[in-house]
């Protein structure tokens, strides 16, 4: 009925604060990028936002993060899987070391990595003599993707995993199923959401990092210069035209995948996470 009264006070003013919050904190700062691009003409703005080292830069990191986000997809759905179907010795410490990459500051992860994964490192060390090099290589930067991008995967299917009951399983295996076409045909369908929700988000989040990636990354431009060193790279050379066409596209990739997260969350229901 119109002009109902709700059940709690303050709806008003609690909006207010929010959309106050929401847009000081959101609108305000996005919307510069779009005012700065919006003075470019359609020429000048393609000549920036798509030069040569713009476009290696792209392929770096949209590349790199589709790759560490499908790379997370795989193994988170194992590490979830370990966690929750299984009880062992260590398991919380190992639950909490999986939110490390929250907790962690970007650039002591990159740092962390740069030094395991250099050619004298513990990791580097034994890779170098089979000719793979990680760090200030492109694959460095996949490897620090992967990294910041675990979590998202595992904390969104664990839920799903929980509430999983065993019970399915169990009822597939009485009617003839092996234990892997169980998988497939009753636990996967029912993780596929989440996991591409975890996905979504990885990619998301790896489309904008930073700190972790600029220390095992090299930053060659045209070969190792990830989108996000390219626009600080702009700023410093007092180059602001070009610093935000190339931000307006990393915005709007970003964009798109949250809409596609909103959309999958529609169709399925609320996004389960721990």
């Amino acid at each position: 009925m119109a002009g109902r009264r709700g059940p709690l006070p303050g709806f008003g003013l609690a909006l207010g604060i929010t959309l106050t919050w929401l847009s000081a904190l959101v609108l305000v700062p996005l919307s510069t990028v779009l005012l700065r691009t919006a003075g470019l003409s359609p020429a000048r703005f393609i000549e920036l936002a798509f030069s040569a080292r713009a476009l290696a830069s792209y392929r770096l990191t949209f590349g790199a993060s589709a790759a560490a986000a499908l790379v997370n997809l795989v193994f988170g759905l194992a590490v979830a899987w370990v966690l929750e179907r299984y009880r062992f010795p260590g398991r919380k410490v190992i639950d909490s070391l999986v939110d490390l990459p929250f907790a962690l500051p970007t650039a002591v992860a990159g740092i962390a990595l740069a030094a395991v994964y250099a050619p004298n490192g513990w990791i580097g060390r034994l890779l170098d003599p089979l000719g793979i090099k990680v760090a200030y290589t492109p694959l460095g930067v996949g490897v620090a993707l992967a990294f910041i991008g675990l979590p998202f995967v595992v904390r969104t299917v664990q839920p799903v995993l929980r509430d999983l009951e065993p019970a399915l399983e169990e009822a597939a295996a009485t009617l003839g199923a092996s234990r892997l076409q169980a998988l497939r045909s009753v636990v996967l369908p029912e993780l596929m959401p989440a996991a591409a929700t975890g996905f979504i988000l990885a990619m998301a989040r790896a489309l904008g990092e930073y700190g972790s990636v600029i220390f095992i990354a090299g930053n060659l431009p045209m070969k190792s210069e990830i989108t996000p060193l390219l626009i600080m790279v702009k700023l410093e050379e007092y180059d602001y035209a070009g610093a935000t066409a190339i931000a307006l596209v990393v915005l709007l990739a970003s964009l798109s995948l949250l809409l596609l997260l909103n959309r999958l969350a529609r169709g399925r229901g609320t996004v389960a996470w721990r």
